[in-house]
């Protein structure tokens, strides 16, 4: 299942993803994590030293070897140059599965041992300095969505992604691609402004979305996150030896966590099985086919030259039997998948 970790900066997602990571590993889960953030932290936030986290692959960087990996012999895909982030898959197209080895992965993951389980880390790459002026962060998490595009998961193997603060991500159908999104928020009035945007902007997709409460102190903090989250607020946390350690480059086995907080990465566990147990394959295709249109009529055709609505397979419906099954109506789709264009951020290029 896919699983997404969104929030102001500074709210902790970051920390929390990666307790999320190392539970799952814990329990010999599958896991594929992933730093979407323009900050890269989750790698140091995984155990790996400052330089080792900076000699990351970059998602980005290996992007031609990842599109022309996952083209395959489509044949509605005449190159990988004329492929962009929200390429659809379709009939002879390659698809990434989480336990699989394949380029993509031997090119941008790498793994990392935590406390005897192996999770395989892919990152998107660092804004640098030869980025200002000339791109925006987009064109990287761009390289996230197009691998979720082609990704096939089973129950009890998990893809967590770490996502950049704030609602950037709804400036692509980036935030449609997941099972569950666990918003982490702080019980403050800028902690829950996040909430409100993303839920504002979620709503119409049909975005399982459920608030962790982030360093929280006591029952009123509790009281107050309800007031303002409502049913959404799945589970709270507060402060914890075991994370003051970790963040201080010195931390503990992963069985010494709080009780408390392991019981909390039960609850997200939860949550996020029950999540996949809801998921629809003819609704996530249609939303991949739904942002590809609108990508492809903003800016997609006009930078490959090409019509990219032809890249659609009707025929093909991703997560059916060998990843195929009843096609999925190609045209934007009604009931909630249209976004309201007075509240929704423009696509971005690839």
């Amino acid at each position: 299942m896919k699983i997404a970790f969104v929030g102001k900066g500074g709210s902790g997602k970051t920390t929390l993803s990666s307790l999320f990571i190392r539970h799952l590993a814990a329990g010999h889960a599958p896991v594929v994590a992933v730093d979407a953030d323009i900050n890269q932290h989750l790698g140091a936030a995984l155990g790996l030293t400052e330089e080792a986290a900076a000699r990351l692959p970059a998602l980005g960087a290996h992007l031609p070897l990842i599109k022309e990996y996952l083209r395959g012999t489509n044949p509605r895909i005449g190159s990988a140059e004329a492929m962009i982030k929200t390429t659809p898959p379709g009939a002879g197209s390659r698809l990434l599965r989480v336990t699989e080895d394949n380029p993509v992965y031997e090119a941008c993951a790498v793994p990392v041992v935590l406390d005897g389980a192996v999770v395989r880390l892919m990152a998107t790459g660092p804004f640098t300095e030869a980025d200002l002026g000339v791109a925006c962060y987009h064109s990287k998490v761009g390289a996230v969505e197009l691998c979720l595009n082609h990704l096939v998961d089973g129950p009890g193997e998990y893809v967590v992604v770490d996502m950049t603060a704030g609602s950037d991500s709804f400036a692509s159908g980036l935030f449609t691609r997941f099972d569950m999104t666990f918003l982490v928020a702080e019980p403050t009035r800028k902690g829950v402004s996040v909430y409100r945007q993303y839920k504002e902007y979620a709503r119409d997709f049909g975005v399982a979305l459920k608030v962790v409460g982030n360093k929280v102190h006591g029952p009123e903090d509790v009281d107050f996150l309800r007031s303002e989250v409502g049913e959404d607020l799945l589970v709270t946390v507060g402060q914890s030896d075991w994370v003051r350690a970790m963040e201080k480059g010195r931390p503990a086995p992963f069985d010494r966590l709080e009780p408390a907080d392991r019981r909390a990465l039960e609850v997200l566990h939860e949550a996020a099985d029950g999540s996949y147990a809801a998921r629809d394959p003819l609704r996530y295709t249609a939303q991949m086919v739904h942002f590809h249109l609108r990508n492809a009529e903003s800016w997609g055709n006009a930078k490959t030259g090409v019509d990219l609505a032809a890249q659609v397979d009707p025929g093909f419906v991703l997560g059916g039997p060998s990843g195929q099954g009843p096609g999925p109506d190609p045209r934007p789709a009604s009931g909630g998948l249209t976004p309201r264009p007075d509240s929704r951020p423009a696509p971005q290029p690839a």
